[in-house]
């Protein structure tokens, strides 16, 4: 792949990420969100490892700047990574079913450590067996949203991106199948 195809490859998935990432600010219901979708295709699109974790996360701390900090940064931050991680593990199988079935766990996987991180902070819960349960069982309306937010967004991304490759072969855009070795 020539210098200036690695470039236009790398420029097209790091501006849809960083699209996603706006879209952050634009109003949406609780939970609805891209950023899951934004990581899990950096982690399969992006060329390196570094660039995978480095642009999604910069982008979302720049739309955190204006949404706001807050105490749970730090677990929710940690479960995009890993979401970057989970699209790094199917990069080499970007057909429909292994990147549903990663969009699936990062959705569990969001549900499950945020919310033991609100719990385990012992703001909102009793920090006891049915604090827990509790703090999970008020959730739930709100996973349902992030799964299809996530969805959604992961098959707007993935599709998107197809589509550009399609529409524009020459770019440097390569097709959604094709590996380069060099960039693994």
């Amino acid at each position: 792949m020539t210098d200036r195809r690695s470039l236009a490859r790398v420029g097209t998935a790091a501006g849809l990420v960083v699209a996603a990432a706006s879209a952050r600010l634009l109003p949406h219901p609780p939970n609805f969100t891209p950023v899951a979708a934004m990581d899990l295709f950096a982690g399969t699109c992006l060329p390196s490892g570094a660039l995978a974790f480095a642009v999604p996360l910069t982008a979302m701390f720049a739309s955190d700047l204006v949404l706001g900090i807050h105490d749970l940064m730090p677990v929710v931050y940690l479960c995009f990574g890993l979401t970057v991680g989970l699209g790094r593990l199917v990069r080499s199988r970007r057909r429909p079913a292994p990147v549903a079935l990663a969009c699936l766990s990062a959705s569990t996987l969001f549900f499950a450590v945020t919310n033991f991180g609100v719990w385990a902070a012992g703001a909102l819960y009793p920090r006891t067996p049915a604090g827990l349960l509790e703090c999970y069982a008020l959730a739930l309306p709100f996973f349902g949203n992030t799964i299809l937010g996530d969805a959604f967004c992961t098959g707007a991304l993935f599709c998107g991106y197809a589509l550009l490759e399609r529409r524009f072969p020459d770019t440097g855009v390569p097709h959604v199948g094709a590996r380069n070795a060099a960039s693994d």
